[in-house]
């Protein structure tokens, strides 16, 4: 049955041509939508790990919860030792510590409500490589009175690199206390609701503002993503009966999640969409064929082929078609990714963020097996309903087509 497949599929060079082009072009298209959908998710994961998030973040329990509020109640008072313990996992590249406050940003003409990180530079350095200085520099381990701010911040108190502000903010115990620091820098990162009223001073110099040794959390960089949830998992086991809550960037990233929930439900009705187009596209050339060999079906039904026989024989055909057309169409699809992300797609801004990025198409294994199989089975759902037609038509009826 395949070895006669096969010499039947190239019986008519236009029809199975026009056939298998029609194939290849539902199956490029998949590859290089779905493409460009997979690098959409893997730009906005890690522009979301290396904004600021990180892959984990280590709290005490409840923080997330009403540590905005009440923050003094969930300090990490030994963060050298927390440090030191998560940094001997395999797979953690970087652990850093933050503290975090709120407070005002004063230029001398007015206030404006800020959100203040105390961080590590040289790690916070490591691990924001989505983060772009758009002027000035970053923080340096040797930085003390100074500080980088958001491109909001900077818009709306009219800052540039060189200036100085007063930072207010509230000691734990309830005290006011004031910091003056040099503006050496102004940020932008994947969120613009966070340039809009961020400021990041150097560790020491948050502490000295609180009053405090201690940290609100750790950051955990980890040398690949794919291990986010095995190590999640183990500082878990770890961390958890020791009062610590460990949080991976995908429940952090709400916006992230969302996203991905909606392209992926676009991307699902886009191939049964391309689906159902290469099974209408395939059935009126199977029902042609298919007609037009009406005699031959009767002459070897005549001879003793059965009717089952005969329609899975017809399947199989376009099944090999669609196969074929597949692969076909995998080859088209593959040089046509490469070609533009070669070139680049220059994309806008995601909704809620200032940064432009440039896409290209990325090939997943999965999505260069799933699309030729589309093209396969779309061609093999086409041939169902000519098949059975055609093995019951009576064999006295279907012999006179050879007259």
């Amino acid at each position: 049955m395949f070895r006669l497949a096969i010499r039947n599929i190239f019986r008519n060079g236009t029809r199975t041509a026009l056939t298998l082009l029609a194939i290849a072009a539902g199956v490029a298209s998949i590859i290089l939508s779905g493409g460009f959908v997979e690098d959409i998710f893997h730009q906005l994961r890690e522009a979301t790990i290396h904004s600021r998030i990180g892959h984990l973040q280590i709290h005490r329990a409840g923080f997330l919860e009403s540590g905005r509020r009440e923050p003094s109640k969930y300090l990490i008072e030994d963060t050298a030792a927390l440090v030191d313990e998560v940094s001997r996992v395999p797979a953690v590249e970087d652990v850093m510590a933050r503290l975090e406050f709120s407070g005002l940003a004063n230029n001398g003409q007015a206030d404006l409500p800020i959100v203040g990180e105390g961080i590590e530079p040289a790690k916070e350095a490591r691990l924001g490589s989505a983060i772009s200085v758009i002027d000035g520099r970053q923080l340096k381990p040797e930085d003390y009175a100074a500080v980088v701010i958001g491109e909001g911040v900077a818009a709306a108190l009219e800052l540039a690199p060189g200036d100085h502000i007063t930072i207010l903010a509230n000691t734990f115990e309830g005290a006011l206390n004031t910091m003056d620091a040099e503006v050496v820098g102004i940020f932008r990162t994947f969120f613009k609701d966070f340039d809009d009223r961020a400021i990041r001073v150097p560790l020491a110099a948050a502490q000295d503002l609180l009053f405090t040794q201690a940290s609100h959390a750790l950051i955990v960089s980890l040398k690949r993503t794919e291990d986010t949830d095995t190590v999640l998992q183990q500082l878990r086991k770890q961390l958890g009966p020791k009062g610590y809550e460990i949080s991976p960037w995908y429940v952090l990233a709400d916006f992230y999640e969302k996203t991905v929930a909606l392209y992926k439900r676009q991307f699902g009705a886009l191939q049964a969409i391309i689906l159902i187009m290469l099974v209408l596209s395939v059935a009126s050339t199977v029902n042609m064929a298919v007609f037009e060999r009406t005699g031959e079906f009767g002459t070897l039904m005549a001879i003793g082929v059965k009717r089952g026989n005969l329609a899975r024989q017809i399947v199989l055909e376009y099944a090999l078609m669609g196969l074929i057309g597949g692969l076909t169409g995998l080859a088209i699809g593959i040089a046509l990714a490469a070609l533009l992300s070669h070139v680049g797609i220059e994309m806008p801004p995601p909704p809620g963020s200032n940064a432009s990025y440039t896409a290209s198409i990325r090939l997943t294994p999965s999505l260069l097996i799933v699309a030729p199989a589309i093209g396969s089975v779309a061609a093999a759902l086409a041939a169902i309903v000519p098949a059975r037609k055609a093995s019951r038509t009576p064999v006295v009826e279907a012999l006179r087509h050879n007259v």
